[in-house]
């Protein structure tokens, strides 16, 4: 299953994904409001890279990767439950990439599943990820303090949601 926009190619994970999958996995920049620290070395990446290639073995494809132009720049899709979310390389922040893939793999996540909405968490402080879903229609419904802990620093949590659409119930 591969979905595709204006500029991007959404699909499965590949092994040949594992140099530009670490490449984002182990950059600071990009990692910032992950909930793990970044990635020391490609093996920690190869564990992460088999596990979204084993999720993509088995439909329906609900993770995706973000290629641009060949270039793996990102992942977006469900991580469990009805939970999104997404990360690029920052290289290629502020351009609506996470926007435009968001787009396709929305309306495909409430096709493909029977899930009544869809959540995301974000920390407060990633005001670009926190604007990002509210432009795709995500509310805000909840927020937490201390939420998790990476390298002794701990961060809190903003929750938002997005219910199914009405024409897909």
């Amino acid at each position: 299953m591969t979905l595709h926009t204006k500029r991007l190619i959404l699909r499965g994970a590949r092994q040949a994904d594992l140099d530009d999958l670490f490449a984002i996995y182990s950059n600071p920049q990009s990692m910032r409001y992950w909930s793990t620290a970044p990635h020391t070395s490609p093996d920690q990446t190869q564990r992460n890279l088999d596990a979204m290639i084993a999720r993509a073995a088995t439909p329906p494809l609900t993770y995706f990767m973000i290629t641009l132009d060949g270039r793996l720049i990102g992942t977006a899709g469900m991580h469990r439950a009805d939970e999104v979310g997404f990360i690029l390389h920052p290289d290629f922040w502020r351009k609506g990439i996470i926007s435009e893939a968001m787009q396709a793999i929305i309306p495909h996540l409430f096709e493909v599943t029977d899930q009544a909405q869809l959540t995301a968490d974000a920390d407060p402080e990633n005001v670009g990820s926190v604007a990002t879903l509210k432009k795709l229609g995500f509310t805000e419904t909840h927020r937490a303090k201390n939420t998790f802990c990476i390298n002794g620093v701990w961060s809190d949590s903003v929750y938002l949601s997005l219910p199914r659409p009405e024409n897909l119930r």
